[in-house]
């Protein structure tokens, strides 16, 4: 029988998250967990070194057993483990054409059928799915909302990435409307300013335009959900990402803009937070591990 522990990745644009995740449990365990800062604009030499090192302490089986899970942003070919990440994302290009599977795989000292790579957006939904506020829903559908736009559905099997990210939204694309390059612009034009981040924003919460913008994001959002929820028949929506923890901002302006007929889909905040990947990622292996 093999071991229920597993290792569950999340791959950032400056950062890498590692954690145990235990499948028969449905969570990660917490005092095994690693953050580390990479260096996406590096070699590929020094990518790999942070992953290796950050994943390393926490293989505590014999390295034939250790079985990795990792979210990772696309392009990326998933099954065969080719990044096809180039300069347009501004992060990991050096790995373009790689096959990053192997590479990670030698430093680590594993075979390449150790790991399996899914899309991130994709292991956030199911890792909600899996062991958080999804839990028992068949048909849903998942967005992250922070440097980037993620969206993902779930047909009662597993998450998939749904690629909407440059979909046409407004005079632009859906990226443009749902991350924090928006609020940098809101920002840019009530203060004159550079927006470090969202959170910079929240101490500003008492002051009327910013209540403003964030009803403005959550309207913007409503009409955005509307076809994302007509073409995916969902029975949840589920948001997550760092500009989800202001939810409360933002949500009621989202439930005024979905058209009536939606009233009977729920709209959620991940409660896993950036967990969620880990163990969305780490449950690829949910079968293999407990049977």
């Amino acid at each position: 029988m093999y071991s229920n522990k597993v290792i569950g990745v999340d791959v950032g644009g400056s950062h890498i998250t590692v954690g145990q995740v235990d499948l028969e449990a449905r969570r990660v365990v917490e005092d095994r967990l690693v953050r580390q800062h990479v260096n996406s604009k590096g070699s590929a030499e020094e990518i790999l070194t942070s992953w290796s090192k950050a994943i390393t302490p926490l293989m505590e089986e014999e390295p034939s057993s250790v079985k990795i899970g990792i979210a990772m942003p696309g392009p990326f070919d998933y099954e065969e483990g080719v990044s096809w990440i180039g300069s347009t994302q501004d992060k990991y290009e050096v790995l373009y054409g790689k096959n990053v599977k192997q590479l990670l795989a030698d430093y680590l000292g594993i075979g390449s059928a150790q790991i399996k790579f899914k899309n991130d957006a994709a292991c956030f939904l199911q890792g909600e799915i899996f062991a958080g506020v999804g839990k028992g829903y068949k048909r849903a559908i998942g967005m992250t909302l922070g440097t980037g736009a993620g969206t993902a559905y779930y047909y009662g099997t597993e998450a998939h990435d749904s690629a909407r990210w440059g979909d046409k939204f407004g005079d632009s694309i859906v990226e443009e409307y749902f991350s924090t390059r928006w609020f940098a612009k809101k920002y840019l034009e009530k203060t004159g300013n550079q927006l470090p981040g969202v959170k910079e924003m929240l101490s500003l919460e008492d002051k009327v335009w910013v209540k403003e913008v964030f009803e403005e994001f959550g309207s913007l959002l409503g009409q955005y959900l509307n076809r994302f929820i007509d073409e995916e028949n969902p029975e949840v929506v589920i948001i997550g990402g760092s500009i989800s923890r202001s939810s409360d901002l933002f949500f009621p302006a989202i439930k005024n803009n979905l058209k009536e007929k939606y009233n009977d889909v729920a709209l959620v905040k991940s409660v896993l937070g950036e967990q969620s990947a880990l163990i969305g990622a780490g449950s690829a292996w949910y079968k293999a591990a407990l049977y």
